[in-house]
């Protein structure tokens, strides 16, 4: 299959080309990190980049297995480099390599060597590395395909309609190799059920020493079912609690702070409209991919306008925003998304046909007094944008095409 572009991506690798300072790539497992690297060596040859002076390792690959310590990936590197020009260091999953910062940090120091590493969860840059580099990395947040991409990668627009194809997008994944299995269930299923595997075993299990794998089981599944709800560490104790499977607060915190880092669950902080601060208590979740939720969890009816909420908080992520669940004294908006120019206000419905609905879903965007934008997205057909003293109502389908 060829190369899917991710070209907001490569265009974040392009842009930091040739500029000193370390380019950090993280990503749940199996997002594209890998694939987005071969992306960018293809950009560097064509550029006229010679082969030689391109260095790539991937620790997940058995042939690197001797460069896991920092040492002798160091020799390696550096024995590999060509003195006569700029030489591109890319290094895989970096975090199967211990004290890996230092070998790092060694290499930046170096003026021909421009470095490129990746990660699979968060906290491989929540140490050292983080300290030792201040100021001196970047980092890429890369999630699985967006709307955008799957719609884009798919082919099926010509034969379906476009909430067709979205009913796709979050039944059979939006990881990239699933586009390769056409659509077969089964198939699907039996990859996100190895994918949940891996990232729950390495990346949660593994790190934190986990003992009682079952109870960690059921938090996800409670997290998965109650993505877009408000919820506490001491509700998440207490439900377990009451489901017969005992378990305390700093547990559970434990638990949620290594789902976070796996980057299998993100989680949305409470903002304060009024106050413009943001609260730590009762934050919402959401999940990296709806089709893994409905692996663990299965499909009810009631969980289609969730669904929409994750697919669309993930979408502001995408789009560089810091995202927020607004909060108000008589009521909440469903996102508050931050960047340089200020805040954005988003309401997520799946339809407001109903008059009820409509005055329901408006009424919090009413009640701030602020003149930042406001929107209302919903799976309705929509003609053209339609605007209540100020709110847009926007067909979300076409938002996440960039179409609004």
């Amino acid at each position: 299959m060829e190369l899917l572009p991710r070209k907001e991506y490569l265009d974040f690798l392009k842009r930091h080309q040739d500029r000193h300072i370390i380019k950090v790539v993280s990503g749940v497992r199996r997002c594209g990190k890998s694939k987005l690297f071969e992306l960018f060596q293809r950009h560097l040859m064509e550029q006229g980049v010679p082969k030689a002076q391109i260095i790539s390792i991937n620790f997940e690959d058995l042939e690197f297995e001797d460069l896991q310590e920092y040492h002798a990936l160091y020799k390696y590197v550096t024995s590999h480099m060509q003195p006569n020009g700029m030489n591109y260091i890319f290094l895989d999953e970096i975090q199967h390599v211990p004290e890996f910062e230092k070998e790092v940090d060694s290499l930046f120091i170096k003026e021909n060597a421009d470095v490129y590493i990746t990660g699979s969860n968060a906290y491989f840059m929540s140490g050292e590395l983080a300290t030792l580099l201040s100021g001196r990395y970047v980092e890429l947040k890369m999630l699985p395909l967006s709307f955008k991409e799957y719609y884009e990668a798919s082919n099926l627009s010509a034969n379906h309609t476009l909430n067709e194809i979205y009913e796709r997008y979050i039944t059979e994944s939006s990881f990239p190799y699933t586009l390769q299995l056409d659509g077969k269930q089964q198939d699907i299923n039996e990859y996100l059920q190895g994918l949940y595997n891996t990232v729950i075993l390495k990346d949660v299990v593994g790190r934190l020493r986990i003992n009682d794998v079952k109870m960690l089981e059921s938090i996800i599944k409670y997290l998965f079912a109650n993505v877009g709800s408000l919820l506490s560490v001491r509700k998440i104790a207490d439900s377990m609690t009451s489901a017969g499977r005992k378990i305390d607060s700093k547990t559970v915190e434990k638990y949620l702070t290594g789902l976070q880092d796996s980057l299998l669950i993100y989680q949305a902080e409470r903002f304060d409209i009024r106050g413009k601060d943001i609260l730590k208590i009762n934050p919402k979740y959401y999940v990296v991919d709806a089709a893994l939720r409905y692996l663990k969890v299965g499909r009810h009816g009631r969980d289609t306008g969730h669904i929409l909420e994750n697919i669309v908080y993930l979408e502001l992520l995408r789009r560089g925003y810091e995202v927020y669940v607004g909060s108000m004294t008589n009521g909440e908006v469903d996102f508050v998304a931050k960047d340089e120019h200020g805040l954005t206000y988003y309401q997520v419905s799946e339809s407001t046909i109903q008059p009820e609905v409509m005055e329901r879903e408006l009424k919090p965007l009413q009640r701030i007094k602020d003149n930042y934008p406001k929107y209302l997205l919903t799976l309705d057909e929509i003609e053209a944008t339609a605007d209540y003293d100020g709110i847009r109502k926007l067909n979300v389908l076409k938002w996440l095409l960039g179409k609004s």
